[in-house]
């Protein structure tokens, strides 16, 4: 299960890498378009950091539970 948490981590930076490429390559043609890769973006650079955070609480909290 840890192992699928942390693809899916990755897949959440892909997205944004992809949204980055699609902000630079339509900012002069489509800006509408953009502005909703913007969003996608900032998102998924939002759910990296937190589903980082909760598979490394999740981690800890499994690795904390085998101690005992």
């Amino acid at each position: 299960m840890i192992k699928i948490l942390r693809y899916t981590e990755y897949l959440y930076v892909i997205v944004a890498a992809f949204s980055c490429y699609r902000i630079f390559t339509d900012w002069n043609t489509d800006r509408s378009m953009a502005y909703l890769f913007v969003f996608f973006a900032i998102v998924s650079t939002g759910m990296f950091f937190f589903r980082r955070s909760y598979r490394k609480k999740f981690e800890k909290r499994r690795k904390e539970n085998q101690d005992r």
